[in-house]
């Protein structure tokens, strides 16, 4: 069984850091992806980063290059997202999320909220 639990979100004002973790447990050593995912207000949940471990290269949501970086500690078994140079735009409940071949699992958000 699979878990996910997300944390780190905060109330931020605008240009300031924050750093989300994500600690997975269960049967997550095959998982061949993990990512971490938003949902803004009023909008649909929208890919913000993501790690394959087949080629461990990163990707990024343009809307967030260069400010957000998404990284692993194998040793933790947790998942990171720093993001610095926060805008009111990236207000919204982060999740993170990993599976096999595609994003199966998922956890329950922690909310970021940048004034």
């Amino acid at each position: 069984h699979v878990q996910l639990v997300e944390s780190g979100g905060d109330s931020v004002q605008a240009g300031g850091s924050l750093r989300l973790s994500c600690a997975l447990s269960g049967y997550t050593y095959s998982m061949q992806c993990l990512g971490w995912f938003r949902q803004r207000p009023g909008k649909e949940r929208e890919g913000v980063a993501a790690i394959y471990t087949g080629d461990d290269k990163a990707y990024y949501a343009d809307s967030v290059k260069g400010r957000f970086t998404i990284s692993q500690d194998n040793a933790k078994n947790t998942v990171y997202l720093q993001m610095t140079s926060l805008k009111s735009e990236d207000t919204a409940l982060y999740y993170c999320a990993t599976g096999l071949s595609d994003f199966f699992y998922w956890g329950q958000g922690t909310q970021v909220t940048v004034s």
